[in-house]
């Protein structure tokens, strides 16, 4: 159940919206923001808040790849594994990932720093292979680059 104070915050969201219920997207971010993820609790309460139901904000949240529904690591790489990037090899630089943090997509590092996702595209093919490092796109991906990226987040 949302405090009071958090609806206020969900409130100075809201009311930009000529709508309560538009704000789903910017709403479910704050949320997440807040916890680190989206529970089915939390689901809940966002329905309850924006009068919708609990199904609609259920199929938004596995809709859209930037919402968690587990914890995930602190730095979170999600590669890009569709047409452009696996041609330019996505596939190596997820294989390399995985070697270098022993953890398969999907899993997180046991110390709870990294984690490692495999998405459908980002929209940014013209820099294959990419990946999104939490809210910041990479691309070019090469190991150096990956290894940098390892190293600077330790």
């Amino acid at each position: 159940m949302f405090t009071a104070d958090f609806i206020q915050e969900l409130d100075k969201i809201t009311v930009k919206y000529d709508q309560k219920k538009a704000a789903l997207l910017p709403v479910l971010h704050h949320v997440q923001e807040k916890d680190g993820l989206i529970t089915p609790e939390a689901e809940k309460d966002v329905a309850k808040y924006l009068e919708l139901p609990v199904s609609h904000v259920h199929q938004v949240v596995c809709f859209y790849h930037l919402f968690r529904q587990k914890k995930q690591g602190k730095v979170h790489f999600a590669v890009c594994e569709t047409t452009a990037c696996a041609l330019r090899g996505a596939e190596d630089i997820i294989g390399y990932i995985r070697q270098r943090l022993n953890i398969k997509p999907g899993e997180t590092t046991p110390d709870g720093k990294f984690s490692l996702e495999v998405v459908e595209c980002l929209g940014a093919c013209e820099t294959a292979p990419m990946m999104q490092c939490n809210k910041e796109y990479k691309g070019f991906l090469d190991k150096k680059k990956i290894d940098e990226l390892i190293e600077k987040n330790k």
